[in-house]
């Protein structure tokens, strides 16, 4: 199995849309959509496991990422945040074996974005079962 954990952005008007999108798009792991919302209730990110051996489609759905998880404090990120992350933390030098301290980053996701690296903190909104 080819799993990747893919991260769409949408609003609160359009998420049940875009997840209609998701579930035609890809075979979906586990059978679940994960819901979260950002604490300003301004973002919404569907969270959800792709089979890429078995997907329909080739390419991703607008708004869509891969991330990746830190199970323990529910910490998504893409591998440039965690580059930018460790810089930030390590006095400007890119370590990869820095220790990062994850129970600063619970139930959050770590990003670049036009304006540098930034820190969404997150909720589950819900969780719609396929």
């Amino acid at each position: 199995m080819n799993n990747r954990l893919y991260c769409t952005f949408t609003t609160v008007d359009a998420y049940e849309e875009v997840a209609n999108t998701i579930q035609t798009s890809y075979v979906i792991l586990f059978n679940k959509l994960f819901v979260l919302e950002s604490l300003d209730k301004e973002k919404i990110m569907l969270t959800y496991n792709v089979d890429m051996n078995n997907s329909t489609k080739e390419s991703m759905v607008d708004n869509t990422i891969l991330v990746h998880r830190k199970k323990q404090t529910n910490t998504l990120y893409t591998i440039n945040a965690l580059n930018e992350l460790i810089k930030e933390l390590n006095n400007g030098i890119l370590d990869k074996t820095f220790a990062i301290n994850w129970n600063n980053y619970k139930n959050c996701i770590l990003l670049i974005q036009a304006e540098g690296f930034n820190r969404i903190d997150t909720k589950v909104k819900d969780i719609i079962n396929l």
